[in-house]
């Protein structure tokens, strides 16, 4: 490489294969490849997951109960031993000089393979004594062979492809070596360095990899981190522009008498969030351009009510409202919930006898009758329906709309890209309908900034006055099961009702579980064997499954033993009490959910979680649960135990991954990086004076990525 040629850009790093460096072989090119690192670009942003600073490594002697550090020391001995429920423990004791370090790994009898007497290892985690013996459990485990220097590179390894970090440290050396003469290209404009004080490309990928200092380090992280995080929100802007140039709207006219009706007929004031909620809308609803907004709030904030507002925002101007669920269940909860809302509110209407007529709304699923259906969708193309509340089935090519205003999308994690542009086809020949989309999942706004980087976010965070507190409590152990039972007997013999999850809905070899089916024979044969009990899960058929609702609605059972269908939209409030088993089992954002399904009436209610984890995670999540019933307080700690997989989601198929850029840790660059990708989209649309980012975006985030990245 010629030191006269221009810079090196990505694209033509992409263009490299590892296979031209010195090393890289057949087998190692396979090992490479077999994760996902093809090219030289794929290798220098295979970043090191940690650094190890010489100077300052601890010594097993030196390592402090509570601590978390780093230690290098040589494997002495290593023997895995089985536990009950088909559980192993593998032990490992490594030691330097005369002290010793046992790290413990559950359910990994592999590691006795890995970690043979005389290897050197580096291992990282968190310090605890047993026995009065320095312990780690689980700590993270690198094969660092005999590497010198004050700042070593620790790479993520794979066991599978047999590459460790000391393989993956001398490919990126010579990569780097032959990167140098050149350097690289910097397509993020001056300012914006000048701005954060960023150092130049170059300076971050080689300082990332072959630091001198800890604050090297530091420093190519930080632009690295903006890098990643600018490409996505310039991608999601530059989408999201397009949208609203391309696409008319409706200019709504958001006083009018019918929302006034509405707000003045509740029984309850709004809450300050519901408030701003419906302020946000309304100035989206006002634009001549279709309104793409996230609504997230907590379970029981009120999303309906601010839902409901917007449609009726749509039909005081003459036209039509929809509001599309992921299932039936709850399609038709929202039904009578909105029907319930609404009662016998009128609609303004100057060409009948008094000047108005009943608001009509209807109910569109598979389940209604075939008669029924034709009525309501010959009413649908007449305008003579105002608000239709339906599954998908509401975006079939049959169903036409006299003017279709205003779009509610709940749980819109369950639809895909295409149906919510199918729903936006709904709208005439001319102007697209305005689009809200809701969750009762909380994530932290930074997230919701890239993972709904193409919908602007309001947000609920209090819980409007009357919602009764759930009082969360954890039975680790046979007798506090014992006596969780007991609280259920009581409950219902008070005249509440019970809901008892499971994870799964028959007996798995590979899981230590409770089956729903096998837990409702065992609870009808013994604990509750005086109750009526119904069973709810994803096998039972259609009709089954309305018929157990509908018994458990009308309190003709005491008990539903059910898997995580009733998760979203079943809404009991004589239901009082919430037992998940094996609740280990379950993400924190799922319990959360679950737990949601009680608190609905004037009742105090109870959740308990039954379970003895098996890990630190486990036991983590189960005491967030306890310790708070804030969803986004909760999102914020599921962060911080699982990482961006969480939220996420399909996104983590692309290229376009965050290899280095976290959500949690960098908030604040997440912000800052959508700020500069407005002001580069505001003054310049399709990047045409920013040419080496408009490479970039598309050679890492081309079409199908980008899908995934817009994808709800």
């Amino acid at each position: 490489m010629p030191e006269g040629d221009p810079p090196l850009t990505l694209r033509d790093l992409d263009q490299i294969p590892v296979s031209r460096l010195r090393g890289v072989g057949d087998k190692k090119d396979a090992a490479l490849a077999g994760s996902e690192i093809r090219t030289v670009l794929d290798l220098l942003t295979h970043y090191p997951r940690r650094h190890l600073d010489r100077t300052r490594e601890a010594s097993i002697g030196d390592l402090q109960p509570g601590e978390e550090a780093t230690v290098v020391g040589e494997v002495r001995s290593s023997r895995t031993r089985q536990l009950r429920g088909r559980r192993t423990l593998t032990e490992v004791v490594i030691g330097d000089g005369g002290h010793q370090l046992r790290l413990t790994f559950f359910n990994q009898r592999w590691r006795e393979k890995q970690l043979t007497p005389g290897m050197s290892v580096l291992v990282h985690g968190k310090c605890d004594t047993f026995q009065g013996q320095r312990q780690m459990t689980s700590p993270i485990v690198d094969l660092v062979g005999d590497q010198t220097g004050r700042i070593i590179a620790v790479y993520p390894q794979s066991e599978k492809s047999g590459l460790l970090t000391k393989d993956l440290a001398r490919f990126v050396e010579e990569a780097v070596a032959r990167c140098r003469p050149r350097g690289l290209d910097d397509p993020v404009p001056d300012g914006v360095l000048d701005r954060f004080d960023f150092v130049d490309r170059a300076a971050a990928v080689f300082g990332i990899h072959q630091p001198e200092s800890m604050a090297e380090v530091a420093e190519a992280r930080r632009r690295l981190v903006f890098d990643e995080l600018l490409r996505v929100q310039l991608e999601l802007v530059r989408r999201k522009r397009r949208i609203e140039r391309e696409t008319a709207g409706i200019a709504h006219e958001i006083a009018g008498e019918l929302t006034d009706r509405f707000i003045e007929r509740l029984p309850f004031p709004l809450t300050n969030a519901q408030q701003r909620a419906i302020g946000e809308i309304g100035a989206d609803l006002e634009l001549a351009r279709p309104m793409h907004r996230l609504l997230q709030g907590d379970v029981g904030s009120g999303k309906t009510l601010v839902a409901v507002h917007a449609l009726l925002t749509a039909v005081q101007g003459g036209y039509q409202g929809a509001l599309m669920a992921p299932t039936e269940v709850l399609a038709e909860q929202h039904h009578a919930g909105v029907t319930a809302m609404l009662g016998d509110l009128s609609v303004p209407d100057s060409s009948t006898l008094m000047g108005e007529r009943p608001l009509r709304v209807e109910l569109l699923t598979n389940r209604v009758a075939a008669g029924d259906r034709r009525k309501i969708l010959a009413d649908l193309v007449t305008g003579k329906v105002d608000i239709i509340i339906g599954t998908h089935a509401l975006i079939q090519e049959k169903v036409e709309y006299a003017a279709l205003g205003v779009v509610v999308i709940d749980e819109q994690h369950r639809f895909g890209v295409e149906q919510r542009a199918a729903l936006r086809e709904k709208g005439d020949a001319v102007t697209a309908p305005d689009v809200l989309v809701m969750t009762a999942t909380p994530i932290p706004r930074t997230a919701a900034m890239t993972v709904y980087g193409d919908l602007d976010v309001s947000v609920l965070d209090e819980l409007p006055p009357g919602r009764t507190p759930i009082n969360t409590e954890w039975a680790r152990d046979d007798a506090a099961e014992d006596g969780v039972w007991d609280v259920v007997r009581a409950e219902v013999g008070a005249g509440r009702q019970v809901y008892v999850v499971c994870p799964l809905i028959d007996e798995s070899e590979a899981l230590d579980v409770r089956s729903a089916e096998d837990t409702f024979a065992a609870l009808q044969a013994a604990e509750l064997s005086d109750l009526r009990l119904g069973l709810l899960h994803g096998r039972v058929t259609a009709a089954e499954k309305a018929s157990v609702m509908d018994d458990f609605r009308a309190g003709d059972l005491d008990v539903l033993v059910a898997t995580t269908v009733i998760e979203v939209g079943v809404d009991v409030p004589n239901a009082t009490v919430m037992v998940i088993l094996d609740a280990d089992r379950f993400g924190i954002a799922q319990l959360h959910q679950l737990r949601g399904r009680v608190g609905r009436g004037q009742h105090a209610s109870r959740c308990f979680l039954v379970g003895d984890p098996s890990t630190a995670d486990g036991e983590a999540r189960l005491e967030a649960l306890v310790a708070s019933t804030d969803g986004f307080e909760l999102a914020e700690v599921d962060l911080d135990l699982r990482g961006e997989g969480t939220i996420m989601g399909e996104r983590q198929k692309g290229r376009n991954d965050l290899k280095l850029a976290s959500l949690r840790r960098d908030k604040e660059w997440v912000a800052a990086a959508r700020q500069v990708a407005i002001e580069i989209i505001d003054t310049d649309e399709e990047l045409d004076r920013h040419p080496g980012l408009a490479d970039e975006l598309e050679l890492l985030l081309g079409d199908d990525d980008a899908d995934y990245l817009m994808k709800d």
